[in-house]
Formats: C-alpha cells, sequence, structure tokens
C-alpha cells in the first residue's frame, strides 16, 4: 500500500508487522510514493483477523507491503497489481527475498485491465487491497471492475486506503461498513452489498 505523503513510511524503515514474517524488511522502491507507515497496516490487519486460507488480491501494489503482510498473516495466495516498473522492481525483490514468490503472481498491468482478465479467468478473492492515488477517480474505477468481474467472494472485504481530504467512493454492489482515520490517512472497509429483496424500500 502507498501512502501519498513524504515520510509516510517512518524513519526506522519498512517491516512486515505480524505473522510468519513479523521483522522482516522490505525495500520500499523509488520515486515519489512511499509505503504506508507500519502502524496502519499493523492497525488494519489487527482488525482483518484470521486470514487462514484467504486469496488475497492487492491492486496498486507498489512495492507490495500489504499483499505480503496479508501472505504473512495467512492469505493462501497472492495477486499483486501493479504498473509502475521501479514498484515491480521493489515487489519482485521483496517477493524473492521473503520466500513467498511460489504463493504470489505479479500481474504488470493496470488495475481494471487486471480485473477484467482475472474475472476471465474465474479467480475469485476473499480480500482486496486498494491503495490508488488520493486525487484521481482511480478508486471508485476499481470497484465497479471488481464488481462488473465478479471476482469477490460472497464474504470478501474491501479495503480501501485514502487521504483524509478526499471522500471515500463506494460503487453500487459494495457497501461501506466502517472507516478509520490514522493520521492523514483514512481506511475504509467495505463487503458486497446484500441483494434487495423484493419489497424492500
Amino acid at each position: 500500500m502507498n501512502a501519498r505523503r513524504r515520510g509516510a513510511s517512518g524513519e526506522r524503515g519498512l517491516r512486515v508487522t505480524g505473522g510468519t514474517h513479523a521483522g522482516r524488511r522490505m525495500r520500499a522502491g523509488s520515486g515519489p510514493l512511499r509505503p504506508s507507515a507500519d502502524r496502519v497496516r499493523e492497525s488494519l490487519f489487527a482488525r482483518l483477523g484470521d486470514l487462514g486460507g484467504v486469496a488475497a488480491l492487492d491492486l496498486y501494489a507498489g512495492c507490495g507491503a500489504l499483499g505480503i503482510e496479508a501472505l504473512s498473516r495467512g492469505a493462501e495466495s497472492l495477486v499483486a497489481v501493479e504498473r509502475a516498473q521501479a514498484s515491480l522492481r521493489a515487489l519482485r525483490a521483496n517477493l524473492e527475498t521473503l520466500g513467498l514468490s511460489d504463493r504470489a503472481r505479479v500481474l504488470a498491468a493496470d488495475a481494471v485491465a487486471a480485473l477484467r482478465r482475472l474475472g476471465g479467468e474465474g479467480a475469485r478473492f476473499g480480500l482486496v487491497l486498494i491503495d490508488p492515488p488520493y486525487a484521481s477517480g482511480e478508486a471508485l474505477r476499481a470497484q465497479e471492475a471488481l464488481v462488473s468481474g465478479g471476482v469477490l467472494e460472497a464474504d470478501a472485504v474491501v479495503v480501501l486506503e485514502r487521504g483524509w481530504r478526499h471522500p471515500v467512493p463506494v460503487a453500487r454492489g459494495l457497501a461501506l461498513v466502517d472507516e478509520r482515520r490514522y493520521g492523514e490517512t483514512v481506511i475504509a472497509r467495505l463487503v458486497p452489498a446484500r441483494p434487495e429483496a423484493p419489497g424492500d424500500a
């Protein structure tokens, strides 16, 4: 997950905060983006609870900090989607260094194009992590592609990171569960919306 502000990774660098790889260091990559603070990831995954057996999808994956955290905490597999070459290099290096490459698939693609491809393959995910550029329309675009692509399990959780100045968009077909602020970062959790029964208002 990539924070859109300078210095979000903290002075001590980037590390896995829990699970089998707790304490292991990761490369943050180069460029203007910075991985989210350790404390944000630690709090988020504490709220997500047991990830045993979950198939995870990390959109706008950056260096892979969130997806790797999910694998460390029990997720069975990971598909990480990223198109920036510098981030892809860091992502692949982190998976290799941590010995997680055999449980991860990296797609060098636009998020919506990747979701179209994954939907066509019949892929389904129980956890989706979305961290697009805050000021763009990518958050809603990705959610809409998730719903139309049919890649969400019925009990899936979608995690969206936004800046506190940017409203959390919610696509039709998803429902907002909660959102929490950590400094300048807001983490929202969404789930597939319950189908309306005949006669519902």
